[in-house]
């Protein structure tokens, strides 16, 4: 009796894969792969994320203006930093849990409106202690808005192409850097000082625009957003100190410190060190920066890949150890050797820059939806807080060390990060649910 042979099951024989299902890996792959929605998100996060940036560096490029205007000294002008720094933490925390209840792009915009406001209104400060207050509450928009966007992108995009398309995203800080910059240099070119910082912090209402663009054309990741509806707990801090999340929200507080803490020194320091030590005019500091702002802007591209292609860890590991290195070279340079330090600041500004292009995805796949902005929001800006310890330190060594010698305290920051993934796991390839 002759019997019908069983299906055969699928062949999974080693050909080559035809064009039809090769994977796409071209330069842009990550793009394309995001779909349209995904791709206003992706603008959207990246435009929000370029102003926060841009409002953010009002301040330091002004430092030197401010610091005459209002005869501070340098423990005061650090504290403007750890102030804007320890209050986004606070910020950044509530837009988290923002996030969770109310959606990604709501939250987006109230973040984007809020650093607006009250970045014009700095420029509008009639003293020291009203500009400390005004630079605090910009803080809060400050703190939430790169969690919330990165959460947003993370969830549109694929775990094949998540760590380069955050990448792209935190590369957007380097444009809102190199932004600042050049209107810092026309602005100061043409205004006198005590002119010029308002002039700066008023030009901060650009962000207003983007978030009329984005009421109309940016919706959450729709999978995203429905399993968060279906949660019971949304938004909710105890629930990300219990069980294991309790060990990931440790250890990736003490790694966003670390990371921050060398990051925001770099940050509020190196324009004073360039035009008090180094003894550049406005002109030649922006054109040092650029040089800086240009290897970071690389180094948040290059990042990304290398996250995707060696992992999460091991892409922070390397640049922590890279970006301490070139802060101790960076501030080693000897007087007369200005070449030397135009060279040194693509490197400085690549690693330093780098090591973030892992951040958005590695501390999105660390966390459930249902409190992923909570969780991501929380370690974030609490390094940011605590990080902030940093640059004010600096503030009060540079009066016997000068600004030069204090830098090299940032590098401590990027061994603390080292040694805090030591308590985190590996998250490549894992898909958000």
């Amino acid at each position: 009796m002759s019997t019908t042979p069983p299906p055969q099951a699928p062949s999974h024989d080693k050909r080559p894969a035809t064009a039809a299902h090769a994977p796409d890996d071209g330069a842009f792959a990550w793009l394309r792969a995001l779909g349209p929605r995904g791709r206003r998100a992706f603008a959207g996060a990246f435009g929000g994320y370029a102003l926060d940036s841009y409002d953010y560096f009002t301040l330091p490029l002004s430092m030197v203006a401010l610091t005459a205007y209002f005869g501070l000294d340098n423990g005061q002008t650090g504290l403007f930093t750890t102030v804007t720094l320890v209050v986004s933490a606070i910020g950044g925390a509530a837009a988290g849990i923002v996030a969770d209840r109310i959606g990604r792009v709501r939250a987006l915009m109230i973040t984007v409106i809020t650093y607006a406001v009250f970045t014009v209104a700095c420029g509008f400060a009639p003293n020291y202690e009203t500009l400390l207050v005004f630079r605090a509450l910009q803080g809060l928009g400050f703190g939430g808005e790169w969690a919330v966007g990165a959460i947003l992108v993370a969830e549109y995009a694929s775990a094949r192409h998540r760590g380069r398309t955050l990448g792209a995203v935190q590369s957007s800080w380097a444009v809102g850097w190199g932004l600042a910059a050049i209107v810092y240099t026309l602005v100061f070119s043409f205004f006198d000082d005590d002119v010029a910082w308002r002039v700066m912090f008023w030009t901060g209402a650009l962000p207003a625009l983007l978030v009329v663009w984005m009421r109309r054309r940016v919706k959450d990741a729709p999978e995203a957003a429905a399993a968060r509806e279906r949660s019971a707990v949304k938004g909710s801090f105890p629930a990300i100190f219990r069980g294991p999340l309790l060990r990931t929200t440790l250890f990736a507080g003490l790694l966003s410190t670390g990371v921050q803490g060398g990051y925001y020194t770099l940050a509020t320091w190196v324009p004073t060190y360039l035009k008090s030590e180094r003894g550049l005019s406005v002109v030649g500091t922006g054109g040092y920066l650029s040089f800086l702002i240009s290897g970071a802007f690389l180094g948040y591209l290059t990042g990304g890949h290398l996250t995707d292609r060696l992992g999460r860890r091991r892409n922070i590991w390397l640049f922590a150890l890279l970006s301490a290195l070139c802060i101790l070279a960076y501030a080693r340079i000897p007087d007369g050797a200005n070449t030397l330090l135009l060279v040194l600041g693509f490197p400085l500004g690549f690693c330093m820059s780098a090591i973030f292009s892992g951040f958005g995805s590695y501390l999105s796949e660390l966390y459930p939806t249902a409190v992923r902005g909570t969780g991501q929001g929380f370690t974030y800006n609490t390094g940011r807080a605590v990080g902030a310890v940093f640059p004010t330190t600096v503030g009060y060594l540079a009066d016997s060390w000068g600004v030069g010698g204090a830098l090299v305290f940032g590098a401590i920051g990027y061994g603390i990060a080292a040694l805090a993934l030591l308590g985190l796991p590996e998250t490549r390839g894992k898909e958000l649910e």
